[in-house]
């Protein structure tokens, strides 16, 4: 299948996903518009992993799949020989009834995605012994501030130098507080226009002047660097 061929498939696939929702959710209510990464949101991801020619993708949080098929799709369009998308969620099957893989499936990216059904703290060690190094990681799993924290700190040894970073969510306290440690003392900084401002009604965001956003895109220090405990900076 010719690559704008594979595209169309995943677009179709996605635009039904966003219409017409999962075929199955979780009973919540409107638990799909609640967890699920917004279509601009997707459409931003995609370009910019596109833009990065990024062909290793590790992303934290699967639900119902729709920034993992934002990812599959710029992985395609890049084109590259062996593009790979690790996907870490350890209730897709229990909680999430494989909603989400089963998506992929209809997407044709299982061909080059693989999901690891184990918390992050696991996978992630996993992965960094394995030796894998990503070009770009998304994400969304964990909110709670020292999983994420956590989640930063693997993550930062598997995506190579000058790699990307993008986390969902942070309007959240827990998870903005997590990301400011690592840009205030590891060299981390924020792509501007990554994910435009866009209407949220998420929480605020620190200052009247700092709208709230819902994703950030931090391009890592290349080279990395570990600081001396002595230039530690409160975050």
């Amino acid at each position: 299948m010719k690559t704008d061929e594979r595209r169309a498939r995943i677009r179709e696939v996605h635009r039904r996903l966003v219409q017409e929702g999962p075929p199955w959710t979780r009973d919540r209510e409107a638990d799909f518009d609640t967890v699920t990464v917004p279509e601009r949101d997707c459409d931003q991801l995609r370009d910019l992993l596109v833009a990065e020619g990024a062909q290793t993708v590790v992303e934290v949080g699967l639900a119902y799949a729709s920034s993992a098929l934002a990812i599959g799709e710029a992985l395609v369009a890049v084109n590259a020989p062996r593009p790979r998308h690790v996907i870490i969620d350890p209730f897709q099957e229990r909680d999430w009834s494989n909603a989400g893989w089963d998506l992929l499936r209809r997407a044709g990216l299982d061909t080059i995605a693989s999901l690891m059904l184990a918390p992050s703290s696991i996978a992630l060690p996993q992965l960094l012994t394995e030796g894998l190094v990503a070009d770009a990681a998304f994400v969304d799993g964990s909110h709670r501030f020292h999983e994420v924290f956590v989640d930063l700190y693997f993550l930062r040894k598997i995506v190579r130098p000058g790699g990307l970073i993008v986390i969902d969510d942070t309007w959240a306290p827990s998870v903005r507080t997590a990301v400011h440690y690592y840009e205030r003392n590891l060299g981390w900084t924020v792509i501007p226009d990554a994910f435009p401002s866009e209407d949220s009604t998420a929480a605020a965001a620190d200052s009247p002047t700092e709208p709230a956003t819902r994703c950030k895109a931090i391009r890592l220090p290349n080279p990395s660097f570990e600081p001396s405990f002595e230039d530690f900076h409160a975050f």
